[in-house]
């Protein structure tokens, strides 16, 4: 009877440690997904965010961080490797995006300005 007392309780703390560390893995795994997500995004889209979007991508990006921060420790030399592979693609994203999102305005406005010119000059030849 204690035998398989003692065999009963074993068996549950082999399966509680079983949960735990899946459960672990996956939450460490699920922080470097959200941000592999992430750097696809700002690839796809970032060239067209507006200032508040640029806000919300800082802050999304504080968000993972602290995410794959509480997992530090957990974190192999590869996982390591690709987390900081992903991190500088998100940086690279980012600068890409904010230069050619700022170009473009630059460029609609420069457009502008060459028509406010054209309608001065017409305006004082009439």
């Amino acid at each position: 009877m204690k035998k398989n007392n003692i065999l009963t309780a074993l068996t549950v703390a082999i399966a509680m440690l079983l949960v735990v560390g899946l459960s672990s893995c996956s939450t460490k795994q699920h922080a470097i997904n959200q941000l592999e997500r992430f750097s696809e995004e700002l690839r796809d889209h970032s060239a067209q965010y507006s200032v508040e979007e640029w806000e919300r991508a800082g802050e999304k990006f504080v968000e993972i961080r602290k995410n794959i921060s509480k997992h530090e420790l957990d974190y192999t030399p590869e996982e390591k490797d690709r987390i900081g592979h992903l991190e500088g693609k998100c940086a690279g994203y980012m600068a890409k995006g904010m230069k050619e999102g700022v170009f473009d305005k630059v460029k609609a406005f420069g457009n502008e300005l060459k028509g406010i010119i054209r309608g001065i000059l017409n305006a004082l030849t009439d």
